[in-house]
């Protein structure tokens, strides 16, 4: 285990997020905010463990997926640690728990927030909240692979154990300017959509903050309802751009560069879009009410289908008072979730469709015993590894899911609010149904349930086993006991 490399990445996490909280503090000066102090002495410690950590190179720079899950997993506990501390420190947020769930899930992108008056906090936290969202989203190591310098496969090691979906490829050579690229694309799109805002005369502030929220798809509002008391106009810009970043990147670098066949042939993205248009038909007739235009039943379906299966979490409307129908569906595009490679959580599109043609081919082979059929995505068959990969990440994710609900269930809470709970936070999502519902918040949980959905939205969020791996006895051996011999080769 390189040791010296995980710390080396520890120590450059911490220095990237000491430069990122520069932006809040220069919020605070803009509103003349003295919370922003306690941004600068956060910053002050971040930079100062940062270049402890960073100030002697390792000798080896090698770096295999073992210590990629490792370095990955922790560097999401210290960047969500350190990032607390402002709301700490401030008071804004008193309770260090709810401060770390708080941050928690908004690297994470989940949303999920135990604040009961969101509009009582200030700007500067606002603004940071909200930006922890887009700073997770694309994730802080991605930003990494092109700064640090690595060997062996190094920089793919850190993709695959940051990077959301069952497979991660190089959409360039180099994959640091395949890091490039997606920050290029991701940067990009969040631009677009602050234009857009602004252009439909939203404050500044709010579409900033909002297109953080959107490009993350974390959901974090800077208001108490959410995205109630916004225009048609907004909401509908939100709900075009929420889908967009639940799309897999790729589908965007293949547009870029005119490979049409290749943009418009994803099958992932192609069921990705049916499944949200079935999800609004079902919705839009399930929720019909003649006192209300065609236009306003379609608007609320089109942004809950489209903020529930991206995992973004906002919400124009209390979807809790919806039909039963309604509220199924939005439950099930919880666990389905947005394409592989987008900036969306969830079980993900592609692990659906090869599980379902895993089904069929089992199927298949009960009626043809003696054929041999191979699972195809795009006409390409996808490898027996792979597959595998899926299956136990699915069987790891439901027994994950079980306990959590189990350990909620001491508190005495009814089921769908425990169900909803865990499944909003282990699918990055926010608001649930009953007690956390839209209009609701998580505050009311013990610390005890709160770190289990901690846990469950890290998660989540590292395709539960970069952080699973930490949990190992061996990995920890290998961490705390030194060896003199040298890295072989994995």
């Amino acid at each position: 285990m390189n040791r010296a490399m995980i710390v080396y990445i520890l120590g450059w996490v911490l220095n990237i997020e000491a430069a990122l909280m520069l932006l809040p503090c220069g919020v605070a000066v803009i509103y003349r905010e003295t919370e922003g102090f306690w941004f600068l002495a956060v910053i002050a410690l971040c930079a100062l463990v940062g270049m402890l950590l960073v100030h002697r190179k390792p000798k080896s720079t090698v770096f295999y997926l073992k210590e990629g899950c490792v370095a990955t997993a922790l560097s999401w506990i210290v960047l969500s640690f350190f990032g607390s501390l402002p709301f700490v420190l401030s008071g804004e947020i008193p309770s260090f728990t709810d401060a770390l769930f708080e941050t928690i899930s908004g690297f994470t992108t989940t949303g999920a927030s135990i604040l009961s008056d969101v509009e009582s906090l200030s700007y500067c936290m606002l603004f940071w909240r909200s930006f922890t969202h887009w700073i997770g989203g694309m994730g802080v190591l991605v930003f990494l692979l092109a700064v640090v310098p690595m060997s062996g496969g190094s920089h793919m090691n850190l993709m695959r154990a940051e990077s959301p979906g069952p497979s991660v490829g190089k959409l360039v050579p180099k994959v640091k300017h395949t890091a490039r690229l997606l920050y290029y694309i991701y940067i990009g799109l969040t631009l677009l959509e602050i234009i857009f805002l602004l252009a439909g005369k939203m404050p500044l502030f709010d579409a900033v903050a909002t297109s953080f929220g959107t490009a993350g798809t974390g959901g974090f509002g800077i208001k108490n309802d959410s995205f109630m008391s916004y225009s048609a106009y907004d909401q509908w810009i939100v709900t075009i751009f929420m889908v967009l970043f639940g799309v897999n990147f790729n589908a965007y670098y293949f547009l870029l560069y005119r490979k049409w066949k290749k943009a418009f042939g994803m099958e992932e993205v192609r069921w990705y879009f049916i499944i949200i248009l079935a999800a609004i038909g079902i919705i839009v007739y399930d929720i019909y009410d003649p006192s209300m235009s065609f236009s306003h039943n379609l608007r609320d379906s089109s942004f809950q289908v489209a903020s529930i299966i991206t995992t973004t979490g906002f919400s124009s409307v209390d979807f809790n008072l919806w039909p039963q129908t309604s509220k199924t569906v939005l439950v099930l595009l919880m666990f389905i979730g947005a394409c592989a490679g987008s900036t969306g959580g969830g079980i993900k599109v592609s692990r659906f469709v090869v599980l379902l043609k895993t089904v069929g081919k089992e199927l298949n082979s009960y009626l043809h015993p003696k054929s041999i059929r191979k699972i195809k995505i795009e006409g390409k068959p996808v490898e027996h590894e792979v597959v595998r990969a899926i299956n136990v990440f699915f069987i790891t994710f439901m027994i994950i899911f079980a306990f959590s609900v189990f350990a909620l269930s001491f508190e005495g809470r009814d089921l769908i609010t425990n169900f909803t709970a865990v499944a909003a936070t282990i699918n990055n999502i926010g608001p649930g149904l009953e007690m956390v519902g839209p209009t609701q918040n998580f505050g009311m949980f013990s610390d005890f349930s709160k770190f289990v959905m901690m846990f469950d939205m890290l998660a989540g969020r590292l395709e539960l086993f970069p952080l699973l791996l930490l949990f190992h006895p061996s990995v920890w051996k290998q961490l705390l006991v030194k060896k003199s011999t040298k890295i072989s080769a994995r």
